[in-house]
């Protein structure tokens, strides 16, 4: 089972990029999808998550990121808009049986697999 996410990039203060997050291995319909993010020194958090229950984004990215999935593809998506240099960081794909709704979507533990990351950088 594999996670690959891709997209990242070196962009500018108010430009966008579209991170992608391709699973293999199995099928994760019926799991949560993630993105939760690592600046330099810092732990992982929460970015936003889609499961049955719906999406959900930290407070910082709401209105600014969507996350959505193509389920034929197995694939799921970070459109990120009007970025900002404290978007800065590597960006983790990851999938979460146990992760049905709000709180557990939210929590690094509630996810079984993860992506290497991809990084993103955006200058001021």
């Amino acid at each position: 089972v594999q996670l690959q996410a891709s997209g990242g990039g070196l962009v500018q203060a108010g430009d966008s990029l579209r991170l992608s997050c391709a699973a293999s291995g199995r099928t994760f319909s019926t799991y949560a999808r993630g993105w939760f993010r690592q600046a330099p020194g810092k732990e992982r958090k929460f970015v936003a998550a889609i499961s049955r229950s719906g999406t959900y984004y930290t407070d910082s990215v709401k209105g600014r990121f969507t996350i959505s999935r193509d389920s034929a593809k197995n694939t799921v998506y970070l459109q990120m808009n009007s970025l900002k240099a404290e978007d800065t960081a590597i960006y983790y794909c990851a999938a979460g049986a146990r992760a049905t709704g709000y709180p557990s979507v939210i929590q690094v533990h509630q996810y079984d697999y993860w992506g290497p990351g991809t990084l993103v950088t955006v200058s001021s």
